[in-house]
């Protein structure tokens, strides 16, 4: 099977992780992007060379899946670890496992703890929990690949307090423009659910209080969607089984060919595999269909399970991203959640890596109710709008800043001029870089004409010392000459050759440090 150029870069930069010695390692793909195909060649490379590997997951499907794949892919077949069935006498070299069978002390303690050489974990998210870590713990020589389609965790644990580096991104914006995933239209739904008394449980909305709440709600759903979505294949995500029955019974009276399915559901595949064949065109489900089912015809997605959790709504909506003929976009119907909690998931959190950006763009989706959207072309104006924001807001503190004369350039100044959204907008994951900057870094970046008591922590001390060091070589303006330019009227100088802007510093030396009268700071173009 050949690899597309990102599963074959992922492929490679997981195990470059490990040969490095970066034991622990996520890989961040989208939902549709072939995980299991990655992971599947990643475990044929340590089998080739004599390794022995553990796929490990915590539901039946996504084992058989994960065994199903390797197989197809590779040729490798599985033993595995799950209620009676052991890998502990087979001679096979992978094992599919079960993390509530594999966790259960008794259990753990006949497996020698070099037993594994690598775990592969699916659905990483996943990978803090309890008995994870149990596992983890038990077999702590082995290196340890995390998959997931998003590197968040609801219960607000951060992966990285775990894994130590990230492998590789794949991003859904990329995968859209690359053409692998199917282009989202988002659509605000104007009609005001409120979210407001509902609690939290394990750092997300209760599904029973959501469940609750949306009760009254349900009729006037049914009814947008009969606007938006009646010739469409649609999946519901909604927080209760009760919930799921009751929507599925409404649509039906309103015309609708739905279906409901749950984890109680005896006929759980004839009715996938009729939804599949098109004999129904809404499927309802409470939260079941979030991992390990796929439907590439699914053209509309409804989540009426709010939640504030990257990973899991996400999920929810990767069960339509994927292409199919004819296919052109996928809808995306959001509604107008009213709650007093502002961290709720909207559709701008699939593909904006800004909160501030996210936000901007939920904002132009809800000031526009009713009207399909494309996501891609929100974000841009967004990204824009805020860009303006932004630097409105440096216009003032760099008025303050001239105030303070200081010697050393604010590192707000310098990312806006460098127009360095990476560095703007980050924000640290493992465990190293959160930690405060090093006396080293902080030297460094004095040295290199940075003000570093405004960062706060190593990673951002590290991607600042890498960036500015990256723009030394290729010969750009340096941050004080940034600085002394754009304090004086003259534009985006972080674009600028170092050359030209110490050129032009001596002029303005020579005149007495004022600017040339044949210049104008705000018209003015190097020669570079």
């Amino acid at each position: 099977m050949e690899l597309r150029t990102y599963q074959e870069e992922s492929k490679s930069a997981v195990l470059t992780e490990w040969e490095n010695g970066n034991k622990k390692t996520l890989l961040v793909l989208p939902t549709g992007c072939g995980k299991t195909i990655v992971f599947s060649k990643i475990i044929e490379e340590r089998v080739r060379d004599g390794g022995r590997g553990l796929v490990l997951a915590h539901r039946g499907e996504l084992l058989e899946q994960a065994a199903d794949k390797l197989y197809q892919s590779t040729g490798l077949k599985c033993a595995t670890e799950k209620a009676s069935e052991t890998c502990l006498d087979s001679w096979y070299r992978v094992a599919v496992g079960s993390v509530q069978s594999l966790q259960r002390p008794q259990r753990l303690a006949k497996f020698p703890k070099d037993f594994f050489d690598f775990i592969v974990i699916d659905e990483a998210h996943h990978a803090i929990s309890d008995g994870y870590q149990r596992v983890l713990e038990h077999f702590d020589e082995a290196d340890v690949l995390g998959v997931t389609a998003t590197p968040d965790r609801g219960d607000m644990k951060n992966l990285g307090s775990y894994f130590e580096s990230l492998a590789y991104e794949y991003t859904l914006p990329k995968a859209i423009k690359e053409g692998y995933l199917s282009p989202i239209k988002a659509i605000t739904i104007p009609l005001k659910i409120d979210l407001s008394s509902v609690g939290q449980q394990a750092g997300d909305f209760k599904a029973s209080e959501v469940g609750t709440a949306l009760d009254p709600y349900l009729e006037g759903i049914a009814e947008e969607m009969k606007k938006q979505c009646a010739d469409r294949k649609t999946v519901v995500f909604l927080p209760l089984i009760a919930t799921s029955q009751k929507f599925c019974k409404l649509l039906n009276e309103m015309g609708f060919n739905a279906v409901e399915v749950n984890g109680n559901s005896e006929d759980r595949a004839e009715i996938l595999e009729d939804f599949d064949k098109g004999k129904y065109n809404i499927l309802c489900n409470s939260m079941l269909l979030t991992e390990g089912w796929d439907c590439p015809s699914v053209d509309c997605v409804v989540v009426l399970r709010p939640t504030k959790v990257r990973s899991l709504y996400s999920q929810m909506v990767g069960r339509g991203t994927r292409l199919y003929p004819g296919k052109e976009e996928l809808l995306l119907l959001d509604f107008l959640w009213h709650t007093e909690r502002h961290e709720l998931c909207h559709p701008a959190h699939l593909i904006c890596e800004n909160e501030e950006v996210a936000k901007k763009v939920t904002q132009n989706l809800e000031n526009a109710p009713g009207v399909p959207m494309d996501l891609e072309m929100l974000e841009e104006k967004a990204k824009s709008d805020v860009v303006e924001e932004r630097e409105a807001a440096l216009a003032a503190q760099l008025a303050e800043m001239k105030k303070r004369k200081r010697k050393l350039v604010d590192p707000l100044q310098f990312e806006m001029s460098i127009q360095a959204e990476d560095l703007s907008s980050y924000v640290p994951s493992f465990g190293w870089e959160m930690s405060p900057p090093s006396e080293k870094q902080v030297k460094a970046l004095e040295k290199m004409g940075i003000f570093a008591d405004e960062i706060d922590n190593a990673g951002k001390a590290n991607l600042l010392l890498d960036r500015l060091q990256k723009r030394r070589v290729e010969g750009l303006a340096s941050p004080k000459q940034i600085r002394f330019l754009e304090g004086r009227g003259f534009q985006h100088v972080g674009s600028w050759n170092g050359e030209s802007a110490r050129k032009l510093i001596d002029r303005i030396a020579g005149n007495n440090w004022r600017i040339p009268s044949d210049i104008n700071p705000r018209e003015y173009e190097p020669k570079n």
